[in-house]
């Protein structure tokens, strides 16, 4: 835990110094807000639409953070770290904790702009609803760290990303319902497990917390964070930077 919390400040401080770093990854699904979400109708749509653009910011702002490992693991500082009595696990678990912290602070910019628009939810089922990012954070920040450490180049790692990171987004109904297309896109959609994860979000923010899609989706979100975590602290524990 110590070793932990050392990592994360040494994540943290640069992000809080440079207050762009916050804004920045609420900048796109805020053009979203703004440009996308007035052409839905009915004040329900907002219910349905900001969260899923929490989905969106946690794939995106979580996916690329990969890219900061990259320069370390070049310049041999990770490699340094590596040979300090610090534990490997701690290398992965503090940079998560670190972009976790971050998603929460944009996902809460978000949701407070979007009040503006006319959504409206509880604070209880918000901090419900912001109980699944930090699930899919975690998840999705703990392997980009793995993919950066083993691809260990941009030129490499860009391309898994942009060809992985898109069509989750797409399939995770975060624009429109999935079941108002084809058979065969719902069925795609549905084997996507952060559809699942959206679809609990729904849920706890609508306050429907018995509904099946809050079990399913918190399931789905916990299996993610355990497989991601567990290939994570197992590659930065045995692989070579």
């Amino acid at each position: 835990m110590r070793d932990t919390w050392l990592i994360f400040l040494r994540s943290m401080r640069p992000s809080f110094r440079n207050p762009v770093v916050i804004t920045f990854g609420v900048a796109q699904p805020l053009l979203w807000l703004v440009l996308f979400g007035p052409l839905l109708k009915g004040s329900a749509s907002w219910q349905w639409f900001v969260p899923g653009l929490i989905i969106q910011m946690g794939l995106f702002n979580t996916a690329y953070v990969g890219f900061n490992l990259i320069p370390e693991i070049r310049s041999g500082a990770l490699e340094r770290l590596r040979v300090t009595p610090v534990s490997r696990t701690a290398l992965l678990l503090g940079r998560v904790v670190n972009d976790v912290l971050l998603l929460v602070i944009q996902c809460s910019i978000l949701l407070a702009l979007s009040t503006i628009f006319g959504f409206r939810a509880s604070i209880g089922h918000v901090l419900a609803g912001l109980v699944f990012a930090v699930l899919m954070g975690v998840s999705i920040s703990s392997v980009s760290y793995t993919l950066a450490l083993k691809l260990k180049h941009e030129y490499t790692f860009a391309p898994v990303l942009s060809s992985t990171v898109m069509p989750v987004m797409l399939l995770s109904g975060v624009l429109l319902p999935m079941d108002q297309g084809p058979d065969w896109l719902y069925t795609l959609s549905r084997i996507n497990p952060f559809s699942h994860i959206a679809d609990g979000i729904r849920a706890v923010i609508a306050g429907n917390f018995g509904s099946s899609s809050v079990l399913i989706g918190g399931i789905a979100a916990i299996v993610l964070v355990v497989v991601a975590l567990a290939w994570g602290t197992h590659s930065f524990r045995r692989a070579n930077a």
